[in-house]
């Protein structure tokens, strides 16, 4: 079923090359202004999905796809230009590569799948974006914010914690006995 919050997911998405052309041109302005687009949109469409009850299987997939594409092109780029450390970006997307690998071990395997984000999944989401905004931010006005190093060790920090965790959930799914 396409509704609303699956509708503001597939547009998360396709901010993403216009977000990633915008840093490659060094206008950070429409940067920093599409990103917090996509990060509203993220938030809002979880909260409409509930208070509609409009979650659909669709979504469950889009919303992380959307998420992870969206950290993960942000990640690379900022690193790519300098703007972020490149072990961090190598850490962000190294959990969502895990992260992926493990969802199609366990559907290849008939395993049953439930995709519902951890506390920890989500702490680490708000560093990222946090992160990436601070960057932006940083790189529009010329100035560095003094938490940066904060959110970027908060990051690192919060990332493999939450990659971890997965891991963990996965493994105890695997691990169970099937009918």
């Amino acid at each position: 079923m396409f509704n609303l919050p699956n509708l503001l997911s597939v547009t998360r998405i396709i901010l993403v090359p216009l977000f990633i052309i915008s840093l490659i041109n060094q206008t950070f302005g429409w940067a920093l202004l599409i990103f917090i687009i996509a990060a509203l949109s993220d938030a809002v469409d979880g909260l409409l999905a509930r208070l509609l009850q409009q979650r659909t299987i669709l979504g469950a997939y889009l919303d992380p796809m959307a998420d992870k594409l969206l950290s993960a092109s942000s990640f690379l780029t900022l690193a790519i230009l300098n703007l972020l450390p490149a072990w961090l970006a190598v850490i962000v997307i190294s959990r969502d590569v895990i992260i992926c690998l493990g969802l199609m071990i366990l559907f290849l395997t008939s395993h049953s799948l439930e995709i519902r984000p951890s506390l920890a999944s989500k702490l680490t989401t708000i560093f990222q974006f946090g992160t990436i905004i601070s960057t932006l931010i940083s790189e529009y006005f010329s100035f560095r914010p003094f938490p940066i190093d904060f959110l970027i060790w908060g990051t690192a920090v919060a990332t493999i914690i939450s990659g971890l965790q997965y891991i963990g959930r996965g493994i105890k799914i695997f691990n169970q006995v099937r009918p």
